[in-house]
């Protein structure tokens, strides 16, 4: 099945006013995964994106990231976190973010998620997170300290069987 067609728009939200959180709820389980596009740029401070599935703020989520702009590069991981912290948003440059999320209407395995993100100054990030939990995901959140600005674009879309 070509690519274009395995994609299938679920919701997409375009925000009209500042706002810290995006909510993506009553996620359909007829897919075998997921993925999320963003757009986005804060209001002020640089900020971290913390994803986070079924309201889940527990302890139950561990990352890794790798990350650099061309000259040099970093990594962390992180376990016993609350959420998956997905990105560093910055206030002057928009901000490209998509992350798959792997089976996650399966309700024997945990959630994995690989993502990348990218800022118009050539820095980017590489990330894999997991959610230590079985639960099939029905919602999903991206939540940041700071707000994200007017005009910040999330697309969730489903992928479908081959």
């Amino acid at each position: 099945m070509p690519a274009s067609n395995a994609y299938e728009p679920i919701a997409t939200t375009t925000l009209t006013s500042a706002t810290n959180t995006v909510t993506f709820g009553s996620i359909p389980q007829t897919y075998t995964d997921l993925v999320i596009v963003s757009q986005m740029k804060l209001t002020t401070n640089t900020r971290a994106v913390i994803m986070r599935f079924n309201n889940d703020t527990g302890s139950n989520y561990s990352l890794t990231r790798v990350w650099g702009n061309g000259s040099s590069t970093t990594s962390d991981r992180f376990t016993s976190q609350d959420g998956i912290d997905s990105a560093f948003v910055s206030t002057s440059n928009w901000n490209i973010m998509r992350h798959n999320i792997q089976n996650y209407s399966n309700s024997t395995t945990y959630k994995t998620t690989l993502g990348r993100w990218d800022d118009s100054a050539a820095f980017t990030l590489l990330q894999s997170g997991t959610w230590l939990n079985t639960n099939a995901i029905t919602s999903m959140s991206l939540t940041v300290a700071d707000t994200f600005v007017a005009g910040s674009t999330f697309t969730l879309y489903g992928i479908k069987a081959a």
